[in-house]
């Protein structure tokens, strides 16, 4: 006796935040040393052009979950952040709250500040610079302005690199930076490209933007 067997219902087509989210997954996993430049590039190609579930979930099965992934940002966010640099070095990356205004001192060191995934919940960073010997980098993605116009330099510079895209991106944070450089440069740039990706011609990478 032959069972009747119902219709295979078609897999659900996944949309570009799922395919955002495991992207975001396999960058973690590959900063983290779970996967070469190599397979990163590999699996990147297939999860941004995944269409169902099963194609996603097959290039992180071998991987950890990614906690706090997507969570909200939180609500609190600082009026002021200051940092002073004496010979040495600091910085801000990854998944950081942007506060109102920061002020950046540097004695002889560096100070990075890097803005691709931190979590911005206003539309408006004011800078105040003091450099007098020394380096302040700040690192953008598309959607992201820097204006340099109250620097004042006496003996060094300012750059501002714009992120290169293929279509225009509405500008969701302007940052504006004024003081002063006695010696020394502040400058505003894209993230660098890895090895690989400069020697492929590929274009930068940016990480998914937090929920």
């Amino acid at each position: 006796m032959t069972e009747d067997r119902l219709p295979q219902q078609p897999e659900l087509r996944v949309s570009h935040a799922d395919r955002d989210r495991v992207a975001e997954q396999l960058q973690i996993a590959a900063g983290d040393g779970r996967l070469t430049m190599d397979e990163l590039d590999e699996r990147l190609d297939k999860a941004l052009t995944a269409r169902t579930g099963s194609e996603l979930e097959v290039l992180v099965r071998d991987l950890p979950a990614v906690s706090g992934a997507g969570a909200p940002a939180p609500a609190e966010v600082k009026d002021l952040v200051s940092i002073d640099v004496t010979s040495g070095n600091a910085q801000r990356q990854g998944r950081w709250v942007v506060p109102r205004a920061m002020n950046l001192k540097v004695r002889s060191g560096n100070i990075k500040i890097d803005l691709t995934e931190a979590v911005i919940s206003q539309p408006v960073l004011k800078i105040q610079a003091d450099v007098r010997s020394g380096n302040i980098t700040i690192v953008t993605r598309p959607g992201i302005e820097v204006h340099m116009d109250e620097v004042s330099v006496r003996s060094g510079n300012t750059k501002v690199r714009v992120p290169r895209t293929d279509a225009p991106v509405a500008t969701y944070l302007r940052v504006e930076v004024s003081g002063s450089v006695g010696s020394g440069n502040v400058t505003a740039r894209p993230p660098l490209r890895g090895f690989w990706d400069w020697l492929r011609g590929r274009p930068v990478r940016y990480p998914a933007l937090p929920r």
